[in-house]
């Protein structure tokens, strides 16, 4: 019997500013209660897509606030299942959707549909000693030069020599490899979220059928919402943690670099969904939405989910670092210097699509959490030991890019987000329309020339996917993190504005 939207709202409680609660009773079984955050303009969107979907009027997914609830329901989850700023509808878990689950409760699980398809996407910034002044008489070259060396679009093959064994070794050893073959820094690896490796990784638990996709791909932008931008700083709101970024004025030049995992990595989770299928048969785990498909986290699949899972994270590890190779070469050739002269370190590169072993506080208690991270980013505070020295004072960097031709931000981990959110913020914009509502509401070419005006630059291989990526498309970035902001999950460090983008 489905309820009125009216009656659907009796769940739903606001707590402060940006704060909402889902009650218990809003959907079967909740465990726990759903937490999410949105300031005033988000609100709206999320509201009234719960209001279409009482009309019946929603298509695909189920609304974000109903995902939120059903993942409250799955076994052995404790704290929230907590909805993110940039939530929007998705597989199973709604896109911005966090969740820990206690890895000493033989019942709790593990879902594909909580990491996502693209594991282990993620961002990575690179900082430079350069100004927008170097950069504004040679943009239009400089964009030419980095869609020249980093293969980009949809079937993209990658220019970094791998065979099969490579590929084994680069599953297993995730920036080791890199480091190894004298495709990244040793500095790379201190800025890197698990300092760029899953030690659990077996590529042997990973379908040929995924390495054969995979293959080709590393050292490939990709299409979709991914590319690779040149950024300007525009705002500095914390001047000493941004210092300690080496991010010391504004009008600095920035690379930031959106990948994943690629088809490697959509294998993995598409082959980890049918074995979880059967697991779920056999265990009688029952769940609200057939797309929460899981498993045991201690059962034979679970493990093994685990196991391939990391390894398709090193996998875009190695990508993101090959790619990094490729615009130091890119930036060395036009500016005649060595990237080591340009100062082009990686400031940090986080993950936000990944499930991961973690200590938290659980009601007093320090609890072992497997925390599932679906289109949100780690932001751990002030002192915690699995953050780089340098990054001790700050809190962790966060990387939020934003879409298209707008405004990007980079954050930093606070307290308050260890407690409310297991040390987790948002990821990104967030979609506000699905890729077919887009392509049919705009036009590309209206699309291209509003980054002309912007005096943005763009090298796109399929003009066809910018609809799915404009700007309209998406939640209003700045939205989104001011509200991290306010709820106190992360704290506003740089804003970055770009002046070139490539895409697929």
């Amino acid at each position: 019997m489905s309820r009125s939207y009216d009656e659907e709202l009796k769940y739903l409680e606001k707590l402060d500013d940006v704060t909402w609660k889902i009650k218990k009773g809003f959907v079967n079984n909740m465990k726990v209660e759903g937490r999410f955050y949105v300031n005033q303009h988000l609100e709206k969107l999320m509201f009234d897509e719960l209001r279409e979907s009482c009309k019946g009027r929603v298509g695909g997914f189920l609304p974000g606030v109903k995902q939120i609830a059903n993942v409250a329901a799955l076994p052995g989850i404790v704290g929230h299942s907590i909805g993110l700023p940039d939530i929007h509808s998705g597989y199973g878990f709604a896109i911005g959707n966090m969740a820990a689950f206690d890895m000493d409760d033989p019942q709790a699980i593990v879902s594909p549909g909580g990491v996502g398809f693209d594991i282990n996407c993620g961002v990575r910034l690179l900082r430079t000693n350069l100004t927008e002044k170097d950069v504004q008489p040679v943009k239009e070259q400089l964009a030419q030069s980095l869609f020249d060396h980093i293969p980009v679009g949809v079937g993209s093959k990658g220019i970094i020599p791998m065979n099969a064994k490579d590929l084994e070794e680069a599953l297993e050893m995730g920036m080791d490899w890199s480091l190894r073959e004298g495709y990244a820094w040793a500095e790379d690896k201190e800025h890197c979220e698990e300092y760029g490796r899953m030690l659990n990784a077996d590529p042997s638990k990973v379908s040929s059928k995924a390495k054969k996709r995979g293959l080709p791909q590393l050292g490939t932008l990709g299409a979709g919402n991914h590319y690779a931008e040149i950024q300007i700083v525009d705002e500095i709101f914390d001047k000493q943690n941004a210092s300690k970024m080496g991010i010391e004025h504004t009008g600095q030049v920035c690379v930031m670099i959106h990948s994943g995992s690629r088809g490697f990595g959509h294998q993995v989770a598409t082959d980890a969904l049918l074995e979880m299928e059967r697991a779920m048969k056999r265990d009688r785990i029952e769940v609200n939405d057939r797309q929460l498909a899981c498993a045991r986290i201690h059962s034979q699949e679970g493990q093994d989910y685990l196991k391939s899972m990391s390894a398709a994270a090193n996998f875009a590890w190695v990508n993101r670092s090959s790619m990094t190779f490729l615009t130091r070469q890119a930036f060395g050739k036009m500016f005649n210097s060595t990237p080591d002269d340009l100062d082009m370190q990686v400031i940090y590169d986080v993950s936000h699509n990944i499930a991961k072993v973690e200590e938290h506080i659980v009601d007093g208690k320090m609890k072992t959490l497997l925390v599932h991270r679906k289109g949100s980013t780690r932001a751990f505070p002030p002192h915690h030991p699995l953050i780089p020295v340098d990054y001790q004072l700050t809190g962790q960097p966060v990387l939020i890019g934003g879409t298209m031709g707008t405004c990007s931000y980079v954050l930093t981990g606070t307290e308050e987000g260890m407690k409310n959110t297991f040390g987790s913020t948002c990821h990104g914009a967030g979609r506000a329309l699905s890729r077919a509502k887009s392509r049919r509401a705009l036009d590309y070419t209206d699309v291209l020339a509003k980054l002309a005006e912007k005096n943005i630059s763009i090298r796109v291989a399929s003009p066809k996917l910018v609809m799915e990526e404009a700007p309209e498309s998406y939640k209003n970035v700045t939205d989104v993190v001011d509200t991290c902001h306010a709820a106190k999950i992360s704290k506003k460090c740089v804003k970055l504005r770009p002046i070139a983008v490539i895409k697929g």
